[in-house]
């Protein structure tokens, strides 16, 4: 069972930032994808950016076209570490965020809800003006 433990969330002002990361511990696969998701109220649950455990993977990084250009996603050392640099917030960056993995496979071009194989539990992130 994958379990999560994820920090960084918090409460920012517009233009500000906030680094997320995510420790996943448990995955039994040697390729997996691994990012976040984020949730606002009354909206679907949607694919931030996504990154594969494989440097020889047909994809790279993945990024939703509203955080193109402002958020980083980067992988640790430690398998099942991700983190998030996200820049020039806006208030629509609102919402919680989720890590999540997907198992056995090394393309980030299929970063869907129902591909995901596990969840954390989310941290939230509050972004005023």
């Amino acid at each position: 069972e994958v379990q999560f433990v994820e920090s960084g969330g918090g409460l920012v002002q517009a233009g500000g930032s906030l680094r997320l990361s995510c420790a996943a511990s448990g995955i039994g696969w040697d390729d997996y994808v691994i990012g976040w998701f984020r949730q606002a109220p009354g909206k679907k649950r949607e694919g931030v950016s996504c990154i594969s455990s494989s440097d020889g993977g047909p994809y790279g990084p993945w990024y939703a076209d509203s955080v193109k250009n402002r958020f980083t996603i980067s992988r640790g050392n430690v398998k099942g570490t991700v983190f998030l640099q996200m820049n020039s917030l806006k208030v629509e960056d609102t919402a919680v965020y989720y890590c999540a993995v997907q198992l056995g496979v090394i393309g980030t071009h299929n970063w869907f809800p129902p591909s995901v194989d596990a969840w954390g539990q989310g941290t939230p992130v509050t972004v005023s003006s």
